[in-house]
């Protein structure tokens, strides 16, 4: 799984940071502490952290990955990860 995506809304650049969704890598989740959760009307879950984007774009680059690209989307920020 060489790919990821993580987000954040922009009022919360201090977190929590999206990391996941039910198909991430158990082990990586772990290495992040990240948290599963549901939220109410979505039929999908998610993990979190409560880390600011850059922390966790901090622990990434300790695996290997880079950015790729970063956006934003409404009032959500983007990036992409890859990993060779």
């Amino acid at each position: 799984m060489p790919y990821l995506l993580i987000s954040t809304q922009i009022r919360l650049e201090a977190g929590p940071t999206m990391v996941g969704d039910e198909h991430s890598d158990p082990d990586l989740m772990d290495f992040l502490g990240a948290r599963k959760r549901n939220m109410l009307g979505n039929n999908f879950c998610e993990y979190y952290v409560n880390d600011a984007p850059r922390v966790v774009l901090d622990k990434l680059e300790q695996l290997g990955y880079r950015v790729v690209s970063m956006t934003g989307v409404g009032q959500t920020l983007v990036w992409c990860l890859h990993r060779e």
